[in-house]
C-alpha cells in the first residue's frame, strides 16, 4: 500500500486501480480494528496524501487537510446516512449536498486581505508545497475576490481538461517525450513544475468545493451557501453539484453521473456526498484521516471493447521480455488507451489472443489497461501469435529462468534495450533523482554510444549533450548540474538506484540501516543479510550475487572514481542523546508523526510501532489511543512533546 501510494502521489505514475488500493485499505483498516496491538504508526490507513517534495519550500496548513472515506455500494451509503441519524437522534433526515469528484490534484489557495497570497498543494495533509507561483498562471483562480476579507482559505480541486490532454500528449509524442497515462498524472505533473512557465503552457483549471473563512465578516451556514459564496467571489465551482433531501435523491444522482460522466470536458470517477449544515458538520467531526460527514462514492471500473492490431514485445532493465497488445485507440475512464500489457507469453495462450481479435479491456481512471479476455476471434485469422526466439534489441537469443514464466535477454551488457532501461531507472525519482534527463535523453545517449553504464553520465560534459538534438548550452549546463547534485546520495536511495533484482526501495532501506555503509554491504554473505526482518533467501541471494559480478563492481569502483558517493546511515545521525533508547509514538503532535520518527533516528534512538516492555518512552500527543493505554498498563514512561525535546537539547 505505501508503494501504490507513492505511485500514486509522488510519482503520478499508479500501477494499480483506484479500487484495488480502496480494497486494500479496507482489509488493513479491518485487520487493524480487530488487532490495534500491531498497528502500526506509519500505516496508510493514518495518511493523507503525498510528501513534500525537497525543490518545493514548505507551507504549514492552518487547517488539516483531510482524506475521504469511500465506497462502491449503495448500501454502504445508507449505512453511513442511517447511522449519522441514529448517532446523533436526528428525527429529519440532513440535508446532502453531492458533488461530482474530480480526478485532478487537491490544492488550498490563502487570500490576505482579499488578494491571492498563498497556494500549497494538500501534502501529508498537515504540510504541503509552496507553488504559489505555478497556481497563479492558472485561469480559473482569481488573483483577488470581490469583498473584503481578512482571511480567506479555498480548497479545489486542479485538472487538465480532456482536450488539453489529448493535445499535450500529442505535443509530447512528437517531441519523443513521456507521454501522461491520464489527465490527473498530466496534471499534477504540470502544477509541479519549477518553471511556472511551463505549468501555464499546460492549460489547468480548478474547480472550487470548500472555502473558510477565518476573520468573522461574513456568517455561512451550509456548505451550498459557501458553494454559492464561493461563486460571487469569482471562483469556478463545479456547476453539477446539487442539494438532496435525503441519501435516496443522493443515489440517483449517483447513478445519473455514472451514465453521464462520458460527456464531461474532465475526469470524474465518483460522487462526494457531505452534510449540507455546518453545526452538524461539527457536532459528526473526523476520524484520524477523514470526515465522518462525509463520503465518496466511486464509480466501478470501466470495460471497454476494442482490436488488438500488433503484438509488440519489450525489453525491460532486468532483461525480462514482455508482451504488449497494439490497440486500435479507445476512450476509457480518463485517457486514450493504445496500449495494454499481457504480462508474458503464458497470459498469450491463456487468453488465446492473437493479432486482429477484438478484445475486452478493463481499466479504472488511473491505470494502464488489462486485457481480460478476447470476444471475438478475428476472421481471417493466421497462425497463432509466438513468442520470439531472440532478443527484439540486441538478437541474443532468449532463455528461460527457472521457476520463472518470463523469457530473458541474457545480453545484458550490450543489449541497448537493457541499457536504456536501467539508466532510466537510474535517473528517475525514487533513484538518483537526476531531473530532466528523460527517456529521450536516455535513448540518445545510448544510440550515440556516449553511456554504457550509469557511471558513464558523470563523465559527460556540456559540450557532449550539446551534440544531442535540441540541447543548447543553457539546457546541457542544467543537465550537467543535476548529474553534479545527484553524487551524494543516501546509502539507501543509492543502493535502490542500482537495480538489484528483487531489491525495491523498502528493502534497500533494511540494507543501509543494518550495514550503514556500502562497502559493508558488497562484502556481506547470505547469513548476515539474512539476519534482516523482512529479506529472505532469494533477495538475500540476488544482493550476494549482483555484488559477486565483476562488471557490477566494475561500475561501483567507476561510480567512486567520478565521486558518487552514498551518504552512510551513520552520517545522518547528529547527535547519540537518545542511543539505547526506543520510543514509540501516539496521538495528533504538532507535526507529523514523520518528523519526530527522523529526529528520534537523527539523535540516535530508534522508533518501534508497537508498546512492549522493553520500550523506553510513549511519546503522546492529543487524543492517544490504546498504546497509551498499554503504556501505563506496562508502566512505561509516558512523555510529552515538550519534554521529547528536552530529551534532545531543544
Amino acid at each position: 500500500m505505501k508503494k501504490y501510494s507513492d505511485e500514486y502521489y509522488n510519482l503520478n505514475s499508479p500501477s494499480v486501480s483506484d479500487k484495488e488500493y480502496d480494497s486494500l485499505f479496507k482489509e488493513l483498516a479491518d485487520l487493524e480494528q480487530q488487532y490495534p496491538e500491531y498497528k502500526n504508526i506509519d500505516s496508510p490507513t493514518l495518511k493523507v496524501g503525498a510528501k513534500v517534495e525537497s525543490k518545493f519550500s514548505e507551507i504549514k496548513h492552518k487547517v488539516r487537510l483531510y482524506s475521504l472515506d469511500n465506497t462502491y455500494s449503495y448500501d454502504d451509503l445508507k449505512i453511513w446516512y442511517e447511522k449519522i441519524q441514529k448517532n446523533f437522534g436526528l428525527s429529519v433526515p440532513p440535508k446532502l449536498v453531492c458533488e461530482l469528484k474530480i480526478d485532478g490534484l487537491a490544492i488550498s489557495l490563502t487570500y490576505i486581505n482579499s488578494k491571492f497570497s498563498i497556494g500549497a498543494t494538500r501534502g501529508d495533509g498537515f504540510v504541503g508545497e509552496n507553488i504559489t507561483g505555478n497556481l497563479k498562471t492558472i485561469r480559473t483562480i482569481p488573483h483577488a475576490i470581490n469583498s473584503a476579507i481578512k482571511e480567506l482559505e479555498v480548497r479545489g480541486e486542479v485538472y487538465m481538461p480532456k482536450t488539453s490532454f489529448e493535445k499535450l500528449n500529442e505535443k509530447q509524442r512528437q517531441n519523443n517525450a513521456k507521454v501522461f497515462a491520464n489527465p490527473r498524472n498530466a496534471a499534477a505533473g504540470s502544477l509541479r513544475q519549477l518553471n511556472a512557465e511551463i505549468t501555464k503552457s499546460r492549460d489547468l483549471a480548478m474547480f472550487s468545493y470548500y472555502g473558510r473563512i477565518d476573520s468573522g465578516e461574513i456568517t455561512i451556514n451550509s456548505h451550498s451557501e459557501m458553494l454559492n459564496f464561493l461563486k460571487t467571489q469569482g471562483f469556478n465551482v463545479n456547476p453539477e453539484y446539487r442539494v438532496c433531501n435525503n441519501i435516496e435523491e443522493a443515489i440517483l444522482y449517483c447513478k445519473e453521473w455514472d451514465i453521464k460522466r462520458q460527456n464531461l470536458e474532465y475526469a470524474t470517477d465518483g460522487v462526494v456526498i457531505k452534510i449540507d449544515d455546518f453545526n452538524l458538520q461539527n457536532e459528526i467531526g473526523f476520524t484520524s484521516r477523514a470526515p465522518r460527514w462525509a463520503t465518496a462514492f466511486k464509480f466501478p471500473p470501466e470495460e471497454m471493447s476494442t482490436i488488438v492490431r500488433n503484438i509488440e514485445v519489450n525489453v525491460g532493465r532486468s532483461g525480462a521480455v514482455t508482451p504488449v497488445a497494439i490497440l486500435d485507440p479507445v476512450y476509457i475512464s480518463g485517457s486514450t488507451v493504445q496500449r495494454a500489457t499481457l504480462h508474458n507469453f503464458d497470459e498469450i495462450k491463456r487468453l488465446d489472443i492473437n493479432i486482429g481479435d477484438r478484445v475486452l479491456i478493463k481499466k479504472a481512471a488511473e491505470i494502464i489497461p488489462k486485457v481480460i479476455c478476447v470476444t471475438e476471434h478475428a476472421t481471417n485469422k493466421e497462425a497463432s501469435f509466438q513468442a520470439p526466439l531472440y532478443c527484439p534489441s540486441c538478437g541474443a537469443k532468449l532463455v528461460e529462468s527457472a521457476g520463472e514464466v518470463n523469457l530473458y535477454c541474457p545480453n545484458h551488457l550490450a543489449c541497448p534495450a537493457q541499457i536504456k532501461a536501467k539508466i532510466e531507472y537510474w535517473v528517475s525519482k525514487d533513484c538518483m533523482d537526476i531531473d530532466g534527463i528523460g527517456d529521450n535523453i536516455v535513448a540518445q545517449l545510448v544510440n550515440k554510444q556516449m553511456i554504457k553504464t550509469p557511471a558513464d553520465l558523470y563523465k559527460l560534459t556540456v559540450d557532449d549533450f550539446m551534440k544531442l538534438d535540441l540541447i543548447a548550452e543553457k539546457s546541457a549546463q542544467n543537465l550537467i548540474d543535476e548529474i553534479n547534485k545527484s553524487k551524494n546520495p543516501t546509502l539507501a536511495r543509492f543502493i535502490n538506484s542500482l537495480g538489484i533484482r528483487h531489491v525495491g526501495k523498502e528493502t534497500s532501506e533494511l540494507l543501509a540501516n543494518k550495514f550503514l555503509t556500502i562497502d559493508a554491504i558488497s562484502n556481506a554473505d547470505i547469513e548476515q543479510i539474512l539476519t534482516i526482518d523482512g529479506i529472505g533467501e532469494k533477495i538475500a541471494l540476488s544482493i550476494v550475487d549482483f555484488f559477486s559480478n565483476s562488471f557490477n563492481n566494475e561500475v561501483l569502483t567507476e561510480l567512486q572514481l567520478y565521486g558518487v558517493v552514498p551518504r552512510s546511515v551513520i552520517s545522518d545521525i547528529v547527535s547519540e542523546k537518545l542511543a539505547g533508547k526506543s520510543f514509540v509514538i501516539t496521538g495528533t503532535l504538532s507535526e507529523p508523526r514523520d518528523a519526530f520518527s527522523k529526529l528520534i533516528k537523527q539523535n540516535g534512538g530508534k522508533v518501534s510501532s508497537s508498546v512492549s516492555k522493553n520500550t523506553s518512552y510513549v511519546l503522546a500527543g492529543d487524543n492517544p489511543g490504546s498504546k497509551y493505554t498499554k503504556a501505563e498498563a506496562l508502566g512505561v514512561k509516558i512523555i510529552n512533546e515538550g519534554e521529547f525535546r528536552k530529551l534532545i537539547g531543544e
